[in-house]
């Protein structure tokens, strides 16, 4: 996040095992970073975690319909 790049709170949880990123943006705040956010589909999330780790959603599940919420530092 700290580069700019941004981070959803799977992306946290698959590839760094933080459990609770909101907690982590709250606490960023609070220390003067200004992070942004916006929502983006799970598809989103799901290409960037295949670039580390092989995510396989079940195929019923709509993925370009459940949105996650993303955050960067504003630089």
């Amino acid at each position: 996040m700290l580069s700019g790049k941004p981070l959803t709170r799977m992306e946290a949880l698959v590839l760094f095992g933080l459990s609770n990123l909101p907690e982590l943006v709250y606490e960023m705040r609070q220390q003067g970073f200004v992070v942004k956010n916006r929502k983006v589909p799970y598809a989103t999330a799901m290409v960037r975690i295949n670039q580390h780790a092989v995510l396989k959603p079940p195929a019923n599940l709509p993925i370009r319909e459940i949105l996650f919420t993303e955050y960067w530092v504003n630089k």
